[in-house]
């Protein structure tokens, strides 16, 4: 049995980055996301219980942040690779840049803002809220880690 009828067993697909689609791209975004959302619900009452709410809310908004931009990153990536998928076609963009790009803008001053008035009036941990702006990279780590494991069995 070689490598491809391997992978298509154990449903894996992907051989390597030139296999990489944009339904591809858009599953490990989800996945990250998901596990953001997991490290949240874990963390958040044992962050809460071990050094308070403040701390707690630090850490929420700290992943607030990193999961939408995820998302924003996944929307404004989506909108940018049908543009280029059309644009040989010679028929108009599925979305709109311009509104894509503008909504990444806003969600980048509502987090400027988000860090600032929380560092402000919460009086919490810092680190709790390093922590929550970490779970973006960590949950992409993960999610590269387990590609690379799919493209090498």
């Amino acid at each position: 049995m070689n490598s491809t009828e391997s992978n298509s067993m154990n449903g894996s697909h992907l051989l390597g980055l030139e296999n990489f689609s944009d339904e591809d791209f858009r599953r490990t975004i989800w996945s990250a996301l998901r596990l953001i959302g997991l490290a949240v619900a874990i963390g958040l009452p044992l962050l809460w219980w071990k050094l308070g709410w403040a701390s707690a809310a630090l850490f929420g908004v700290g992943a607030l942040i990193s999961g939408s931009s995820l998302f924003e990153w996944l929307r404004l990536m989506t909108a940018v690779i049908a543009r280029m998928d059309k644009a040989g076609e010679g028929s108009p963009p599925v979305r709109p840049l311009g509104s894509v790009l503008f909504i990444f803008f806003l969600r980048l001053a509502i987090a400027v803002l988000l860090l600032y008035g929380s560092l402000r009036f919460l009086h919490g941990s810092v680190f709790a809220l390093i922590a929550g702006l970490a779970l973006g990279i960590l949950a992409l780590s993960f999610e590269g880690i387990r590609l690379l494991k799919s493209w090498t069995v």
